[in-house]
């Protein structure tokens, strides 16, 4: 499931997007969920790091896009930005802000759903900036088997080895829960990717096996067939 936000302060753009990615769902037999924002305010009250794509017009009324973007990118620094503009000498200014590229009005189908395909590409393979200590280090959220919160420090368990971080296991879990992670207990974050089995108190997760404890046991299930039934593993 790809987590879409579209801000966008004219109704008619708005009801078109949508239009345009219902489209796309169909052609490419893609899943996407979409919520539609107003303007800039709207989308930065109470924001969490759940989108994957935020397609942001940059010429909005109460706050315009860009400096929308740069708030958003400090709260959040993994999710993709594509600009909608009248003009693209405003959007190229959105490479200051990690945007993924633009789309001019008016938006024709096509580059908007080629926008949306290269995006799709990008999460296909998804890359954590994990600040460690002295520095900060790259990792591919595809090779995380679980995460363990031990204290003030993180340990994370990938196909590439094991390594630890400052930290805290809610932070990560807010932004990896909506890319099919879950807590089987209270210390581990797992990437239900690699599960295998669950059988009474343990789960299988790539060559690790955890416990499940008895207070998270039901929602760790509900959100492992959730994800099965989403991903068809």
């Amino acid at each position: 499931m790809i987590r879409v936000a579209i801000v966008e302060d004219e109704a008619a753009v708005r009801d078109q997007l949508m239009g345009y990615v219902q489209r796309y769902m169909r052609q490419y037999n893609a899943q996407i969920e979409v919520t539609m924002f107003t303007d800039g305010v709207e989308i930065l009250e109470g924001y969490r790091p759940v989108y994957d794509i935020i397609f942001l017009d940059v010429e909005m009324q109460h706050l315009d896009g860009m400096e929308t973007a740069s708030r958003i990118r400090a709260l959040d620094s993994d999710v993709l930005l594509i600009f909608i503009t009248n003009m693209a000498q405003y959007a190229i200014k959105g490479y200051a802000v990690g945007a993924l590229d633009y789309v001019l009005k008016p938006v024709p189908y096509f580059a908007f759903s080629q926008q949306l395909q290269k995006a799709a590409g990008q999460l296909a393979r998804r890359y954590l900036a994990v600040p460690v200590d002295g520095g900060m280090r790259r990792l591919d959220e595809a090779s995380v088997y679980y995460i363990e919160s031990e204290g003030h420090r993180i340990h994370f368990y990938t196909e590439d080895g094991d390594f630890s971080a400052p930290g805290a296991l809610k932070a990560w879990e807010e932004k990896l829960e909506p890319h099919g992670f879950a807590r089987c207990n209270s210390g581990y974050l797992v990437n239900l990717a690699y599960v295998s089995s669950v059988q009474m108190n343990t789960v299988q997760v790539g060559p690790h096996q955890l416990q499940v404890s008895r207070p998270r046991r039901k929602a760790f299930l509900e959100a492992l067939a959730d994800y099965i039934g989403e991903n068809g593993a």
